[in-house]
């Protein structure tokens, strides 16, 4: 059975802030008018209304007195009824007569038959890929409220998604163990044996990857090996919808071998099979990953070496400079050279003589400078690294990467995603070589193809860039290649590939083919008129491109019109130098800071426990936590364990510092099952969504910023070292990931990822407001300098959301214009050249087609934004799609520059946007006050970590946000005047009146009275 509790089955909160009980239960001026019509009594009035506004909201009727209080008051006092009026009827049949006057009024039915139709009908279909009762029961609430259709009672849902889930289930468990032979059952079975003093292998099947180390690398390429030899997963689980797989995978995730025995024996296997699949996808992924990151550290090598060999060279260079001075006066001198020209006598003999003199004074030089053979030698060993080309130097490094590097590329499929396969023609032809030893060698060679047919082949070359082809070959040699430059040059363009999608694993996750994942035009057609009109495009081609053009051309012409009051930017027509000079920030006010220091002054003191408790009884956050299979929890005081786990983990301290300090009132075990088998990062999302949800409603939220707006950054976070994400980063400094963080204009952190520190971040931008589970839309994104990528500005108009980075180095930034043509009065030296910065309209026009299929892939759910951008993020040589998105982010980032030029509070709101996401930073990096090393190498678990800080720290905003109300509606109450800009100044990262250390005591008495959000001055 689920609890009520985590399903979307409506029911009254537990705290209804005054935000909601206005729009909620407000009866319209025409409802009161009907009711009044219908009742003969107050009471009767009173309980008409009620029960009007308590089935619009819940959609079905509550009993009167599980209506809360707070509501029948709300609702009296708005019919000017006295305080002895209660809600009532003095016979059943006036309540059934008045439910039938609401179902009338709203145009719903009440039909058990049909309802449990309807919900049986949603519930079989959503099952087949979603597993979670919650889920089932929510997608057939959906239903049931489109077909207007009064709800049936909860236990009736529970029960029949429970029976259903159960039914498809075992379908499918059945469906999976048939396709096994009685030696493959055997093998998975095996799996769970625990060899004395040994982990099981059931346990590495969930081993995180290590960090990309050449001999991590190659235990990780036999650990996939294993994983083969132990099935054919994708032969067993064909048919099963991924979703199902990766929810029966995470089951087997959490229990241990002893726990995956009790399981039932089909149930088990299937189990096991599910697993085994995800972990071989996995494994794939971070070989990939593993492979790039190596030839990203020999490039790295190479290039270190290339700089060191300029710095012993540069010398040598200024001596060779000084000796082609010296041939050039001694030139001058014998030509007679006046500054400006030459002067040759006219006859023949007299030239001749001059020419010879000039000569020898030449020569004279060089042999003073060491002859002719000495300087070519030193000109041959300077000029051969000049420039940026450090391809030679590439060898040395990757040579002791050769054998596994090349293995990797045997175990691997790696497929084109078009017809040039030149790359892996080249990945063919070095396997073909991998054994000669000779550095030159042919460049045909022979291959067998899948019918075992010899056939000899020509290796091309036509993907390797211009620094590659000056030593690949020689002219010397004709009819051979280096063989080692060629290694280097193939596995170095493969890895550039894989991050583009230019080729794919077959099996993997994160390197599958793009275009398998997106849906088809045919499709896409039917969704296209709704999405265009949910995010404000226009619905065809041509409509889609004027308007573009339209747009780009009224914000050039704007800001060309507006140039000569903008008295901040300033272009010089002669020089073309443009200036922007910086606004002085505004003072804060004197009544500002004072009412700040008020506030603080009557803020309470509390322990971050005890914050954490109330805000768990008030709002219930607690409620999606619990086992895998999707059932209730069986563990004693569940809302005091889910504190207790949360104010763990969110600290960043282990189960046993929480057990030791808690004194024995809770064990090592009790925390580290709820953390490990009852929390998951999803439903760490869903948590901080109630918390979100309830903040939003607060007066106060309003007062602080704009829901509709967030800033986006990231913030860097120490690790252990033995895994694949962490990595030293250039930009923060230190050794680990980044927690990225969207948070709103309103302080309350939307959502967090942790990623590698040598990801680009813009990559997950749009990731967090896609799963952000709140109630909250985001139009509007302010991101860090990392946003203004052409792809993420194009993408981000395909999902109608207004992308406002921080602009960094704008003057190195191309400014396209919309025609050739167009000429600025004054904003002209701004853009750039006619003949080649001009937006490609028809790219644009022709590739509409790929853009929706892309934005509408991503909305239903066929392809992750992340792993979109994670394409776009690198030029593609043949990529359409990237070639649509940076056309079209260069109309989009053009107009955000023209704005940010000529709109100074945009310059403002981007910086304001900026300083609070880093104050959240430091505010959550103080809630980490047990470690700030992140003491775990699973990604999963680390991910897992940054989101329990995350709601600690939605909860410590939200208390204090409830606590501020008080605190102001008190000094109005005595009198005080507030203006609505001096609150609107005061952070909600304020930690002085918080008490992280000292006794830990756990106090789970009901809070007393209700986290009420009103502000009396906002009314």
């Amino acid at each position: 059975m689920a609890s009520v509790e985590r399903t979307a089955y409506p029911r009254f909160k537990r705290t209804i802030t005054s935000r909601e009980l206005h729009q909620a239960f407000t009866p319209g001026t025409a409802e009161v008018m009907w009711a009044r019509g219908k009742a003969r009594s107050a009471e009767h009035l009173l309980a008409l209304v009620v029960l009007l506004k308590s089935y619009q909201k819940l959609g079905y009727f509550p009993d009167l007195d599980e209506v809360p209080q707070l509501v029948v008051e709300h609702v009296r006092g708005l019919l000017e009824l006295g305080d002895e009026v209660e809600p009532g009827h003095d016979s059943t049949r006036t309540a059934a007569r008045q439910r039938d006057f609401v179902r009338e009024r709203l145009g719903v039915v009440y039909d058990r038959e049909r309802a449990r139709k309807v919900a049986s009908a949603a519930i079989y279909e959503a099952v087949q890929t979603k597993d979670n009762p919650a889920d089932l029961i929510n997608v057939a609430l959906e239903q049931l409220v489109k077909a207007r259709l009064e709800l049936p009672g909860y236990t009736t849902l529970d029960e029949m998604a429970a029976a259903i889930r159960t039914e498809v289930n075992e379908e499918f468990f059945a469906r999976i163990v048939s396709r096994m032979d009685e030696v493959e059952q055997a093998r998975l079975l095996g799996l769970l044996r625990v060899p004395a003093g040994a982990r099981s292998r059931f346990d590495e099947l969930k081993r995180p990857a290590k960090s990309p180390t050449v001999s991590h690398l190659r235990e990780h390429l036999k650990f996939l090996d294993g994983l083969e030899l132990l099935g054919r997963t994708v032969t067993w689980l064909e048919g099963v919808p991924p979703g199902k797989v990766g929810h029966f995978a995470g089951q087997a995730q959490v229990l241990d071998a002893a726990e995956m025995s009790k399981v039932g024996a089909v149930k088990r296997l299937a189990l096991l099979a599910s697993l085994l699949h995800s972990a071989k996808v996995r494994a794939r992924d971070d070989l990939v990953t593993m492979l790039c990151k190596r030839m990203g550290a020999v490039t790295k090598k190479a290039k270190e070496d290339l700089e060191k060999i300029r710095e012993r060279h540069r010398a040598e260079s200024e001596r060779l400079i000084a000796v082609l001075g010296e041939v050039l006066e001694a030139a001058k001198d014998a030509v007679g050279f006046d500054g400006e020209s030459v002067t040759l006598p006219t006859t023949a003999r007299g030239r001749n003589k001059v020419h010879k003199e000039c000569g020898e004074a030449v020569l004279a030089r060089l042999e003073r400078a060491g002859g002719l053979a000495k300087l070519s030698e030193d000109h041959e060993l300077v000029s051969a690294h000049h420039g940026d080309n450090y391809a030679p130097l590439l060898w040395r490094h990757f040579k002791s990467h050769r054998k596994v590097l090349l293995d990797l590329t045997e175990v691997l499929q790696i497929v084109a995603t078009s017809t040039d396969d030149t790359v892996l023609q080249a990945v063919e032809f070095c396997q073909a070589m991998r054994h000669r030893t000779g550095e030159w060698v042919p460049i045909t060679y022979t291959a067998t193809d899948e019918n075992g047919t010899a056939e000899t082949k020509t290796v091309s070359t036509d993907f390797a860039a211009q620094m590659w082809k000056r030593i690949l070959f020689d002219k010397r040699r004709p009819g051979l290649i280096n063989r080692r430059h060629l290694e280097v040059c193939t596995l170095f363009s493969l890895t550039h590939e894989l991050r583009t999608g230019d080729v794919a694993v077959i099996g993997s996750e994160s390197y599958a083919n793009l275009h398998d994942q997106l849906l088809s035009w045919e499709a896409c057609q039917p969704l296209v008129a709704e999405y265009c009109e949910e995010a404000g495009l226009p619905a065809s081609a041509g409509a889609f491109t004027a308007a573009l053009k339209a747009k780009l051309t009224a914000v050039a012409a704007r800001v060309d019109a507006g140039y000569p009051d903008n008295a901040d930017l300033t272009i010089d027509k002669d020089t073309g130098k443009i200036v922007l000079s910086p606004r002085k920030g505004k003072d804060r006010k004197s009544s500002a800071q004072d009412l700040e220091r008020e506030i603080l002054r009557r803020l309470p003191e509390w322990s971050l426990l005890d914050v954490l408790a109330r805000t768990a009884y008030w709002l219930q956050w607690w409620r999606h936590f619990g086992p895998a299979s999707g059932s209730d929890p069986k563990i004693r005081d569940k809302l005091a364990r889910y504190v207790l786990t949360v104010f763990c983990y969110g600290r960043n301290a282990g189960p046993a510092q929480v057990a030791r300090h808690m004194r024995q009132k809770v064990s090592v075990h009790e925390l580290s099952l709820a953390g490990n088998q009852h929390i998951t990062t999803d439903k760490l999302n869903m948590a901080s969504a109630d918390v979100i949800d309830m903040f939003i409603q607060l007066d106060l939220a309003h007062v602080w910023g704009d829901v509709s707006k967030a800033g986006v950054d990231g913030s860097q976070i120490d690790t252990w070292e033995n895994n694949l994400l962490a990595e030293t980063s250039i930009r923060y400094g230190g050794y680990g990931g980044i927690a990225y963080r969207h948070i709103s204009d309103t302080y309350i952190a939307l959502f967090s990822h942790f990623i590698p520190c040598g990801v680009w971040e813009a990559v997950y931008l749009f990731e967090g407001l896609l799963k952000n589970e709140s109630e909250v839309t985001v139009d509007i994104v302010h991101e860090d300098t990392q946003g203004q990528s052409l792809p993420v500005f194009g993408l981000a108009h395909m999902l109608g959301i207004e992308l406002l980075p921080r602009i960094r180095n704008w003057k190195d930034l191309v400014f396209y214009r919309p025609s050739s043509t167009v000429k600025y009065q004054h904003i002209d030296p701004l853009f750039g050249a006619p003949d080649k910065d001009v937006i490609d309209w028809k790219l644009i026009e022709n590739h509409w087609i790929d853009l929706m299929r892309v934005v509408l892939s991503i909305r239903e759910g066929r392809l992750s934004s992340a792993a979109l951008l994670r394409r776009l993020g690198n030029e593609s040589r043949r990529n359409r799609i990237y070639q649509a998105y940076r056309e079209l982010g260069r109309v989009m980032r053009t107009i955000v520059l023209l704005r940010f030029l000529s709109e100074p509070e945009l310059r403002e709101s981007i910086q304001s946007m900026t300083n609070k996401v880093e104050a959240f930073h430091k505010f959550s990096n103080w809630l980490r006050f047990a470690g700030e090393e992140m003491r775990d190498n699973d990604p999963d678990d680390q991910e897992k970590l940054i989101k329990f800080n995350e709601l600690l720290a939605n909860c410590l905003i939200f208390h204090t946000a409830v606590d501020i109300t008080k605190v102001v509606n008190d000094l109005i109450d005595e009198g005080r005047d507030i203006d609505p800009a001096d609150l609107a100044t005061i952070t909600l990262y304020i930690t002085s009146k918080i008490r992280r250390f000292g006794v830990w005591h756990l106090d789970m008495e009901p809070p007393e009275g209700q986290a009420m959000g009103r502000l009396r001055m906002a009314a």
